[in-house]
């Protein structure tokens, strides 16, 4: 369809000051839609890829923008020809503000080194490690869901992210982050929210002018930048104490000319890790619980995955293996509600993409979202169904919630560990339900998607 639609005379070529490539919406559509693409731009990339295609032209001339949804496609931007494709977009350089150049944004050669230097700290032992973490962290939740009144509801999602940001914090830093985990948690969404704000509007004030947003962005950077100094401090002060674990990888890191890397480098590694180390599993753990709560059979097959496992202890990192039912669903969750809901990258040369024509310049959006929903890839795309990841007919190529080829995320099988257990051991403890009236709330894209209010649920000891 892209292709046929490149031959035809675009009456949007005077208002993209090029000739199109594919179809898509005219700019006065555009417009109208702006309301919409803010308030809910997942609702908006969906319907564009309803009404347009699996290549869709945005009317914006500089750069060429394109949504890309077909699962070949987007394999050959991420795989295939990922060496055409940077990450010097405006998404990641709003993100930017916060991480800095750390390895979630850096571009190309400084990605490289820094792949190289970072890629040790996530080594087998390191992996074993979070199992007992992980055991830590949901010793400290049960303690405080045990605590309540019977039939109390609580907000899951918070637990999620605190447990999260604790397990984060002893695996990568050897850091006990639980006593800052309430401030470090608001800290980071205050500033993912600033980004959020700067990627959906072409035009913002620079960061160093005095706005509410680029205050409130200050603000949290500060907090993220208190708590990296307190952990670079005790591990001076504790060096010969700890175990090694990723900060001091990185302090004692060096490339092939012996550079190590500097103050700040490291400071931008271990915020990324803090910022996408908690939030992505976070939110992946919530909406496995928002979809496990209303399916009752599903919770069941958990539980009773749980008990033949675990019988009632906390998990270690040798029952990983021996839970593929938890495994499903947190896939399933990734599936349904990826944590990376959009993803970027510039055209570094002219490519083709499912027949269209990519000019070099262009901003190319992958959406997971639409990715994961692909009727062609997915039977009833929409269905929470576990079992579709117990087969070996599932199409991997179409599932992207870590990305894939050279750039996917370094923390995949962090997140699996994590997720995997801590699914498993609450399960094997407390039935989650809905309190009456409430159901699966509704998505909000972030950075990553987060459940609108929250998750409160219903948590009943077995």
């Amino acid at each position: 369809m892209a292709a046929a639609a490149a031959k035809q005379p675009d009456p949007r070529g005077s208002f993209l000051g090029t000739p199109a490539t594919a179809p898509g919406p005219d700019g006065r559509a555009m417009l109208r839609a702006f309301g919409s693409i803010r308030r809910d731009p997942l609702a908006y990339l969906a319907s564009t890829w309803r009404s347009y295609g699996d290549i869709v032209q945005f009317p914006i001339p500089r750069p060429p923008s394109y949504l890309v949804s077909d699962p070949d496609a987007v394999r050959r931007v991420l795989v295939g020809n990922a060496r055409a494709y940077g990450k010097s977009t405006i998404q990641y350089r709003a993100l930017s503000l916060v991480t800095g150049e750390g390895l979630l944004v850096a571009d190309t050669e400084p990605w490289r080194r820094q792949r190289r230097l970072v890629q040790p700290a996530f080594h087998h032992e390191t992996l074993e490690a979070i199992a007992g973490h992980t055991a830590v962290a949901l010793r400290r939740m049960f303690d405080g869901w045990d605590a309540l009144p019977p039939g109390s509801v609580t907000d899951v999602d918070a637990s999620m992210m605190h447990a999260a940001l604790e397990v984060v914090g002893h695996a990568l830093f050897g850091t006990d982050l639980s006593a800052d985990a309430q401030r470090l948690a608001s800290a980071t969404l205050s500033a993912l929210e600033v980004v959020i704000a700067r990627a959906r509007v072409p035009l913002t004030p620079p960061a160093w002018l005095p706005t509410p947003n680029n205050r409130k962005l200050a603000r949290s950077v500060r907090s993220l930048d208190g708590a990296v100094a307190r952990m670079l401090a005790e591990r001076r002060a504790r060096r010969d104490e700890v175990p090694a674990d990723m900060l001091d990888l990185l302090l004692a890191s060096r490339d092939e000319s012996g550079q190590g890397l500097s103050r700040q480098e490291v400071r931008d590694q271990v915020v990324t890790f803090i910022v996408a180390g908690h939030e992505t599993v976070a939110s992946a753990l919530s909406w496995s619980w928002a979809l496990i709560a209303g399916h009752p059979d599903a919770q069941t097959r958990l539980q009773e995955e749980a008990d033949a496992v675990l019988g009632g202890r906390l998990p270690g990192f040798s029952d990983y293996e021996r839970l593929p039912y938890a495994r499903a669903v947190l896939d399933e969750a990734l599936r349904l509600f990826p944590p990376a809901w959009l993803v970027t990258r510039s055209a570094r040369e002219a490519d083709v993409l499912a027949g269209a024509d990519i000019p070099a310049g262009a901003l190319i959006i992958l959406s997971p979202w639409i990715v994961h929903r692909q009727p062609s890839a997915w039977g009833d795309p929409v269905e929470f169904r576990p079992e579709r990841f117990l087969g070996a007919s599932v199409d991997r190529s179409s599932f992207i919630p870590f990305g894939a080829g050279p750039r996917m995320c370094i923390g995949r099988d962090f997140a699996y560990v994590e997720g995997a257990l801590m699914l498993a051991a609450i399960a094997g403890r407390y039935e989650l339900s809905y309190p009456p009236g409430c159901g699966l709330p509704h998505a909000e894209p972030q950075v990553t998607i987060r459940p609108v209010g929250g998750l409160p649920l219903r948590v009943r000891r077995r």
